[in-house]
């Protein structure tokens, strides 16, 4: 049996294709369906139109040229339906041993003999933490869903990227008091084309308070501290949004023996063609193949990986 550790997208289409070459399979997910996906803000619009983000030839029908967030979490919910995956949800690997076709996954559920293993976990599951006092308070959340619970608010968000602005607009157009604080001389270039004069706008209408070059030294109840080229300054605050990126689950890699690169990149080794990490038997598959270059691989241009590994693992079986 192959175990593929992740039920995202990727996870889902290389189930699929064990599934069209009869190769026995279950896939573990630690939290829900297409977590990363739920993760997302409730009224998140993907960049992609909806065909470059079908698995397994079930057409994505979306209502307009982008697809929503709840229209992904129903077609990924249907596709697994159709192929009526084996899928265990909220189970977590705690360990791996063995070695190839005869590997053992250990999980908070239970043991399974495991032949081949698939990782395809992803990265939004892991936020960049920023490592200051404070940053486990209830008030700070590297998740965001919505603007309406940060009414009326002081709001702090953390980062000025595409998330950030527009985490950013949308609780300042819903009466929060938002503050954002820049580690750059500005907002980044890479920002949406059609958002950034938005948020350049209300920065420079005081609408917006962004403290630009600074960086978060401290989070408490009520306040937080940051180093601006001022100095220290302490601000009113009721709730952090630390807009700040993810990154792969490295802990599971380091669980399972899997090395990456010593750069800044960190990206698990791999066979190109395959897929195949340097533990023989083991392979990644989806955006977790980029490392920390996670603006490199999407669901769209790495579908591919499903078939790839498939492919594989029947030809190591003959």
């Amino acid at each position: 049996m192959v175990i593929i550790i992740g039920a995202g997208p990727i996870g889902l289409a290389t189930g699929i294709e064990l599934k069209k070459r009869n190769i026995p399979f279950m896939i573990i997910e630690r939290g829900c369906l297409v977590q990363s996906l739920y993760n997302y803000p409730v009224n998140m619009t993907f960049f992609s139109t909806s065909d470059k983000l079908e698995i397994g030839g079930i057409p994505f029908i979306s209502h307009g040229f982008k697809p929503t967030r709840s229209e992904a979490l129903e077609y990924y919910r249907r596709a697994a339906q159709h192929y009526d995956l084996p899928i265990q949800l909220y189970e977590t690997v705690n360990g791996v041993s063995g070695e190839n076709g005869r590997y053992n996954v250990r999980t908070t559920k239970g043991d399974y003999e495991a032949s081949k293993i698939v990782i395809a976990t992803g990265f939004y599951g892991t936020p960049n933490k920023m490592g200051i006092p404070g940053e486990d308070l209830p008030k700070v959340q590297h998740y965001y869903k919505e603007a309406h619970p940060y009414a009326w608010q002081k709001v702090l968000v953390v980062g000025a990227g595409n998330s950030g602005v527009d985490v950013a607009l949308e609780c300042y157009r819903s009466g929060a008091e938002v503050s954002m604080a820049i580690r750059y001389p500005e907002v980044k270039p890479t920002v949406k084309y059609w958002v950034k004069p938005d948020i350049e706008n209300r920065i420079k209408k005081g609408e917006i308070k962004a403290y630009l070059n600074t960086e978060v030294i401290e989070i408490r109840e009520g306040e937080v501290d940051l180093s601006t080229p001022e100095g220290l300054v302490t601000i009113e605050n009721d709730f952090v949004l630390a807009m700040t990126g993810y990154r792969p689950n490295y802990s599971l890699l380091d669980l399972l023996g899997i090395d990456y690169s010593t750069d800044e990149l960190c990206i698990p080794v791999h066979d190109k063609q395959y897929l195949e990490t340097n533990r023989k038997g083991i392979y990644v598959a989806g955006v977790v193949c980029a490392g920390l270059q996670t603006s490199k691989l999407f669901i769209e241009n790495s579908r591919v990986h499903a078939e790839q590994i498939a492919s594989h693992i029947e030809q190591s079986m003959v």
